[in-house]
């Protein structure tokens, strides 16, 4: 089980902690399980970069950065050196905390 820390660039949006998530998923799909918005436009198939987000600390507890990834990343909007896409983050067998944080989402079309 995982403890996930979620913090947000937008504005008026407070850290959540979501506690005891399961292994197995990707933390794209943690995120819009428990309501949490995060623009997947490709249908989570690593073909699009707006799912992305920035891994703060527990990179070594999710599925390693593949190159499909790194390429859709180089697209997102203002990526770093700890960017990855919410889609392609699945959770590894074991437990541990991660903390991300998720973009602004009103910077895509529709907000």
């Amino acid at each position: 089980m995982y403890n996930i820390t979620i913090e947000f660039e937008q504005k008026g949006l407070l850290p959540i902690t979501l506690n005891a998530v399961n292994e197995g998923d990707s933390l794209l799909e943690v995120c819009l399980d428990n309501g949490i918005e995060l623009h997947h436009n490709c249908g989570a198939v690593c073909a699009c970069s707006t799912c992305h987000l920035y891994v703060e600390s527990g990179s070594d507890h999710i599925q390693e950065l593949t190159d499909r990834e790194e390429d859709f990343i180089d697209r997102a909007v203002n990526p770093k050196i700890n960017s990855r896409l919410g889609c392609q983050c699945v959770l590894e067998k074991g437990s541990g905390d991660i903390k991300i944080t998720i973009p602004d989402q009103s910077q895509f079309l529709g907000e």
